[in-house]
């Protein structure tokens, strides 16, 4: 059973920084690309900012020069640094990793997604 746990959320004032974490844990083979996903309510997730085991990053445009995604392999964690906060930055922030795992009945490993349980960002004076 793999699973993420994610950390960090909570409420900041505007201007302000932020840092969440995500950390994998279970049975995994391989940690490949991460991200960062937010929701609003009544709308769809969306992309934040993802980085492959490589270290190559990819972020919207709305938190480009604003947010910074980073991992460190060894510890199978994902980290966003949010810096200049704005209101509209409040959102649940997911958590997702792509990860190869050992088959559960059988030689050989397989691709799954898996998801954080999100962790609430609200900013507000």
């Amino acid at each position: 059973q793999v699973q993420l746990v994610e950390s960090g959320g909570g409420l900041m004032q505007p201007g302000g920084s932020l840092r969440l974490s995500c950390a994998a844990s279970g049975n995994i083979f391989s940690l490949n690309a991460m991200g960062w996903y937010r929701q609003y309510p009544g709308k769809q997730r969306e992309l934040v900012a993802t980085i492959t085991k490589g270290g190559s990053t990819n972020s919207a445009d709305s938190v480009k020069g604003r947010f910074t995604i980073s991992r460190d392999n060894a510890k199978n964690t994902v980290y966003l640094q949010m810096n200049s906060l704005k209101p509209e930055d409040t959102a649940v922030y997911f958590c997702n990793a792509d990860l190869l795992v050992p088959e559960p009945a059988g030689p050989g490993y397989r691709y799954v997604e898996v998801w954080g349980q999100g962790t609430l960002v609200t900013v507000s004076s």
